[in-house]
Formats: C-alpha cells, structure tokens, sequence
C-alpha cells in the first residue's frame, strides 16, 4: 500500500501546475487577461503576472509577484515519497527473496518495525506539512490577491479575479472504448476555483 501512496505522490505533487487569472480594465484596455503560472516546487514568489497590454495600461501597471514560498513542504513531501517508494523495494525484495533470513533472525523482524513506526510517523509529518502548503497556496492564488494589486487600486482600473486553473492529475487512464483499441489516452483535469474545486 505505501507503494502506490509513494507513486501517488510523486507522480501527482511532481508535475503540478496551475494559473491564476484576472480581468484587469484600465487606461485605453478593457477586460484583458493576465495570469501568473505556478508549479512545482511551488516558489509563488517568483511567479509574476503576465502584462495586460505592450504599453503596460499607459504605464500604471507595475508588475505583480504571487506570495509565499511552499517549496520546503512540497519538496519534503516529494523526497519522503521517493524514500518510501525505495524502502517498499527493499522490503519486498527481502520479504520475498530473503524470507528464510527474515524468519531465522530475530533482529531483522524488529529492524523492520522500527523503520516501519518511523516512515508511519514521518509520513504523517509529511502529509500534514504539505496539506497546510496546499491550504496557504490555494489563500495566495485566491481572489484575495486582487487586493493586493497596487495597479488595481488607481483610478480607472479594476480588476476582477477570474479563476485558478490546476492541472494535477498527468495520469494514463484506460477506458472500455481505449481498451477494445488497445490504446491509452492521457487525461489533463482542469479544475476551476469558480465552481468551489479547490
């Protein structure tokens, strides 16, 4: 089971990426997108929000920054994963080509519940460490950022938040249809703040 928890992980958090988009009005523009690209090891702070037009709204729109660093907590959450997975291998190799070992010696049954204990208790840490990431990433590209926009507060401009697009799930998935082609598609989830996803 912590085979597939351990691929889960890295093949999920790994390839995450996501946009956050706003309609911005000002000087001589009417409703242009921009947006700001994340992704893994999701460092917002180096995620700037496109322009919303070549004369940079006649020169009032300064260029915004995402806020926070969660690259520690996903980068832990990834590594302890990859540990995980290696363990699984190791243990499965023993369990199945060492067995007679593993019976005859007393030391490594409890080896092996002492390293159990602690990848238990360490990907409880883990997991609580990247769920409170998640948590504050999905506050710093909500439409709370709008406020912080110093362009969208001068006279004449607005902005409005128009969603966060995540695509996390770079999965193969076989179908019924696929399988009588014997073929597999790959499926891109597209999930939208505005219908309460996130």
């Amino acid at each position: 089971m912590c085979l597939i928890f351990s691929i889960f992980v890295f093949a999920t958090c790994g390839v995450y990426k996501g946009t956050t988009t706003i309609l911005v009005s000002c000087k001589g523009v009417v409703n242009k997108t921009v947006t700001a690209v994340f992704a893994y090891p999701f460092r917002l702070n180096t995620a700037v929000f496109s322009v919303p037009d070549p004369t940079r709204c006649s020169g009032t729109w300064t260029d915004f920054h995402l806020v926070g660093n969660f690259s520690s907590s996903a980068q832990f959450f990834v590594f302890f994963a990859v540990l995980v997975f290696l363990y699984c291998i190791a243990a499965l190799v023993l369990y199945v080509g060492y067995m007679h070992l593993y019976r005859n010696t007393g030391k490594i049954p409890l080896i092996d519940l002492v390293i159990t204990v602690m990848v238990a208790f360490l990907w409880l840490v883990s997991t609580s460490a990247w769920a409170k990431a998640l948590t504050d990433i999905k506050i710093s590209t909500g439409p709370s950022i709008v406020q912080e926009i110093a362009s969208c507060k001068l006279p004449g401009s607005t902005c409005l938040f128009a969603s966060v697009t995540v695509s996390c799930l770079n999965c193969l998935l076989p179908s019924i249809k696929t399988l009588k082609q014997k073929s597999v598609y790959c499926c891109k989830n597209g999930l939208s703040n505005k219908h309460g996803l996130l």
